[in-house]
């Protein structure tokens, strides 16, 4: 299980990061809210981990914006704060699992469980979609306005990796560690081949193109 963990206590943090790490999973840890919500914008993780008052932006505008942005990952709020009022604030919000400070550890471990086991909810859509582009993801086709478009399993994975990060940048490692399961650079043009030939076939004349290079930083899929 790979997490975010965004606590501006750094005893804490250090704490938390420490023994959820010892119990097998991997922690990316942020001490301040403005690279929390760069994190949890531009990385996959299975849990988000969020304390509510930090520092730069709090824990309630991280939740708001990444809920906003369609990002559905489960997301634990940690708060001293444990008034009623407060509690359905976080729930409202987008939260999904709420647990006040103190806090047993092995409560917490179990809430996360609890939470990575829960399906998420792009992975139980039927299809994918943005603009006139669709993938049926039980028949694994690929439609653009009606029209079939046949493509080659690994332009498969990279468009459906792109359609669940919709809106969102998609950088060169991510979709070496996703689609090629490289944890590494393998200093080729491996993605950028396979990507030309993804646009190419996704090509219609009149259309608009709808996955957009972003400068220095990757890929992104978007209507126009």
């Amino acid at each position: 299980m790979k997490l975010l963990l965004v606590e501006d206590d750094r005893e804490a943090g250090a704490y938390l990061k420490r023994a959820i790490g010892q119990a097998g999973h991997t922690v990316d840890y942020a001490e301040a809210g403005r690279e929390g919500l760069v994190l949890a914008a531009g990385e996959t993780y299975d849990v988000i981990v969020l304390d509510r008052m930090l520092p730069e932006v709090d824990g309630m505008t991280i939740l708001r914006t990444i809920r906003a942005s369609n990002i559905q990952t489960p997301v634990l709020l940690l708060t001293a704060m444990d008034g009623i009022d407060d509690r359905v604030e976080g729930l409202e919000a987008g939260a999904d699992d709420y647990l006040v400070k103190p806090f047993a550890f092995a409560e917490l471990l179990a809430r996360l469980n609890a939470l990575a086991r829960r399906p998420p909810t792009q992975d139980m859509a039927m299809s994918l979609r943005v603009a006139d582009l669709e993938v049926d993801l039980m028949r694994r086709t690929v439609t653009r306005s009606g029209a079939r478009i046949d493509l080659q399993p690994r332009e498969y994975q990279i468009l459906e990796f792109l359609l669940r990060h919709a809106g969102r940048v998609v950088t060169r490692t991510m979709l070496l560690e996703s689609v090629w399961d490289f944890h590494f650079d393998p200093k080729t043009n491996i993605v950028e081949t396979h990507m030309s030939r993804l646009r190419a076939k996704l090509y219609r004349e009149g259309a608009p193109d709808l996955i957009h290079t972003v400068r220095g930083a990757g890929y992104c899929l978007r209507e126009p």
